[in-house]
């Protein structure tokens, strides 16, 4: 006779089975179990499920080799994330635009933006997309492109067009290494574009991460510290007198390679190079 862990083994792959993707609520619900069980039991389980921005998926749809999961970062540091937003809240006004980077540090910046603020929130990342819509004064932009399962973002030409469209009064910007002479960097090399297309857009740039991000240096480079106002973390923010020194011109909003006219290589040739 299956125990109970072992029968909400079998449903649960059953109904990815027919449907690939579950929320975790509905997961829960499903199973009869709180939100938590679900969890532990997906990451019990890493060679059945995965579980990507609030929802499980087969563990065949993660990218095997990828060096960056969103399901492991999203509780490593997650008290630090969460008190770096706080920080970064501030920068939050009623009726204007502002753009929210992928990853799980500005998950938290969603939920404190305030319900009665009527503001328009551009984002890539289908985790923080989902967070997103349960607010309901807000208005949201969806960047399309093709679907990267290891960090639950979109890239290429769809998205950096839009961007040109839209005028952006704050971005929110994450980094998994920050160099105090090289700037800001991530894993992934999809996300370079956009992030470089974002900065050169809008009037102020925040660089919010969590302390732990301090001083490594990872492989995708995106921007020096010049393209930030200020840097934000849990212990609060540091000026990084943007406004006093040019942006690298790879990030200028007439720099061809931002305009959506070439394909996700020619960019990442550009990130390559710079």
């Amino acid at each position: 006779m299956a125990s109970r862990r072992e029968t909400r083994i079998a449903t649960l792959s059953d109904a990815l089975s027919a449907r690939r993707v579950v929320h975790l609520k509905e997961a829960a619900a499903l199973l009869g179990v709180s939100e938590m069980t679900v969890r532990r039991d997906v990451a019990d389980n890493p060679g059945l499920f995965g579980y990507l921005g609030g929802h499980i998926v087969p563990a065949a749809e993660i990218e095997g080799d990828a060096p960056y999961e969103l399901a492991r970062a999203a509780d490593s540091h997650a008290g630090a994330k969460r008190q770096a937003c706080i920080h970064a809240a501030r920068h939050i006004r009623p009726d204007e635009t502002i753009f929210i980077d992928c990853g799980t540090t500005l998950e938290y910046l969603v939920e404190l933006i305030p319900d009665d603020y009527a503001i328009t929130a551009i984002c890539y990342s289908l985790n923080t997309a989902e967070r997103l819509t349960r607010k309901t004064n807000l208005r949201m932009v969806m960047l399309g492109g093709v679907y990267h399962p290891s960090s639950a973002s979109f890239s290429g030409a769809p998205g950096i067009e839009t961007l040109d469209q839209l005028g952006i009064n704050v971005a929110f910007l994450s980094a998994a290494g920050i160099d105090p002479a090289r700037g800001a960097t991530c894993v992934h090399f999809h996300e370079v574009p956009v992030k470089q297309k974002v900065i050169s857009l809008a009037r102020e740039n925040y660089l919010v991460a969590d302390s732990s991000k301090l001083g490594k240096l990872k492989a995708a480079f995106f921007a020096p510290p010049s393209a930030f106002r200020s840097l934000i973390t849990e212990h609060g923010e540091t000026a990084l007198a943007a406004d006093l020194m040019p942006v690298p011109e790879c990030m200028r909003a007439d720099n061809p390679a931002l305009t959506g006219g070439g394909n996700d290589e020619s960019l990442t040739n550009i990130v390559l190079e710079s």
